[in-house]
């Protein structure tokens, strides 16, 4: 399909096209994977799981993937029939009403936000590990630690500009970093999978073995708590359809892209944490569950080994970065176009040399930064805000899902004969697509559930601020009254403008 018929396509929703069309199938896949960014999320969380739920804590990622491929078959489907830029708003507008798909947007830039300096912070995991001089301010090192949480924000902050530098200069080069960075990624998922195969200490039997911290009923617990593991990582597939209007063949490309992120996170996801527990050099002494991944790396793998895989994901971490950001970019242009944000007109506007929306891009940056300035020396930084960045995403996922399985049950999508631009058949669930939803649904319920549940020893286990203990409660009800608060305001006096088409 040419560029002019992409034009014409766009047209059709009631945009004109300002967005540079530049980005190809890979690089397409590449935006999907970079967000999950595995090689970024299971080396920063895999200690935290493990600590919940010992070995066994590893069934909890093909439980999570299911669900969330669940919601993926679903974005498929809208991302064929609706190649918008700021998806997740535009989908939940169409299939509900104008105010439905302002809250999600809105849920989503809060979300994307928050995840871009939860996704920085991740470097505080892997540079102590390469350097010890990449500690600037002294001190341990750890994460969960005063200094460590000091550092975090300090390394983050440094690469938060550098993402936003990347964004603001274009999509081209976006997509050029992207696509190098996965394609690293990719190859260094693969070269720890089978080096660690050939160090295991154990078989596979081990992913049966709860360490101690349940058994029977009693594990329940545990295991959704180390749940949250796998739910903080597979989040982020629908960045291949925030970047619809950038991509060539939308229709075509966004759905196949959007399940093959998932499926190539799933599958080099479940296999590294298979591999990391078999060649554990110790499940008992404690240092699985503080050191996590690089433990394992740089005693199985040695310094020099250890240190250049740690390297790769380093690089992983930067373009997890630098993906999230532009996904959150993409959702402020797309409501500020439709004149539903405050400043919509400085937000909405294009550079015409770059076609790139740079504001945005910005704004996302310094939120990200401020986000985790205001959280200094905070040692449960990290808890806190990965716990609110996920579960305000499940959140913005519900507001497009619940919508569209009510559409299904009267009758979604109608059997209009529309084809892709190569000629082929939309993406379609056909008649499972009721059951794929509503489970999506359920699934979706549930899991937010289990993130904002309450829990001490999850998100204050220091057991020094009450607040703390409730922060995701609380950062999601302030979210969502400042939301009603800009909703009165913007969306109203902006109504006549953001008329929603109706669905296809």
């Amino acid at each position: 399909m040419t560029t002019t018929t992409d034009a014409a396509d766009l047209r059709g929703f009631g945009y004109e096209p300002e967005l540079r069309r530049s980005i190809g199938t890979y690089a397409s896949f590449a935006a999907g994977f970079s967000f999950v960014s595995i090689l970024t999320t299971v080396f920063q969380l895999f200690a935290f799981g493990f600590s919940f739920g010992g070995p066994a804590f590893f069934w909890t990622w093909p439980l999570v993937f299911l669900g969330q491929f669940m919601v993926a078959l679903n974005f498929a489907e809208l991302a064929a029939r609706y190649p918008l830029s700021g998806c997740i708003y535009q989908w939940s507008r169409r299939l509900s009403n104008a105010t439905v798909g302002w809250f999600a947007g809105w849920v989503m830039i809060i979300a994307q936000i928050a995840t871009v300096a939860a996704a920085a912070i991740a470097l505080q995991v892997v540079l102590p590990s390469i350097w010890s001089g990449f500690q600037l301010v002294g001190g341990d090192p750890s994460l969960t630690s005063p200094t460590g949480a000091t550092n975090a924000v300090i390394l983050g902050s440094v690469l938060i500009a550098l993402t936003t530098v990347v964004n603001v200069i274009g999509v081209r080069l976006m997509a050029i970093v992207n696509s190098t960075g996965v394609t690293l990624e990719i190859i260094g998922v693969v070269a720890v999978v089978i080096l660690l195969l050939f160090n295991i200490e154990r078989g596979p039997g081990v992913v049966f073995d709860t360490g101690g911290t349940g058994s029977g009923l009693g594990y329940v617990g545990p295991f959704l708590v180390s749940a949250l593991m796998a739910a903080y990582v597979v989040v982020g597939f629908d960045s291949a359809g925030e970047l619809s209007e950038e991509t060539r063949d939308p229709r075509h490309t966004a759905p196949r892209t959007i399940l093959r992120a998932l499926a190539a996170a799933g599958i080099g996801g479940g296999l590294m944490l298979l591999a990391a527990l078999m060649a554990a050099p110790s499940l008992t002494d404690g240092r699985l569950a503080t050191e996590g991944l690089p433990y394992v790396l740089t005693s199985r793998l040695g310094e020099t080994g250890g240190r250049i895989l740690l390297i790769d994901v380093a690089i992983a971490i930067a373009v997890c970065t630098l993906a999230i950001q532009t996904a959150g970019s993409r959702m402020i242009f797309s409501m500020a176009r439709d004149n539903v944000l405050p400043f919509s007109a400085a937000l909405s506007k294009v550079n015409p040399r770059t076609g790139t929306p740079a504001l945005p891009a910005i704004v996302v940056g310094v939120g990200a930064a401020g986000l985790l300035l205001i959280n200094i020396g905070q040692a449960a930084l990290f808890t806190a805000i990965t716990s609110v960045c996920i579960v305000m995403l499940y959140i913005a996922y519900a507001l497009v899902t619940i919508p569209l399985l009510i559409r299904r049950v009267k009758g979604w999508p109608p059997a209009d004969g529309q084809l892709t631009e190569r000629g082929g058949k939309l993406f379609a669930l056909g008649r499972f697509g009721i059951v794929v939803n509503a489970v999506a649904v359920v699934y979706g319920l549930g899991m937010i559930l289990n993130l904002g549940w309450p829990r001490q020893e999850v998100y204050d286990p220091a057991g020094t601020h009450w607040y703390l203990h409730y922060f995701s409660l609380l950062f999601v009800g302030g979210a969502l009254i400042t939301g009603a608060l800009v909703h009165q305001r913007y969306l109203r006096a902006a109504q006549p403008a953001t008329a929603v088409p109706a669905a296809l």
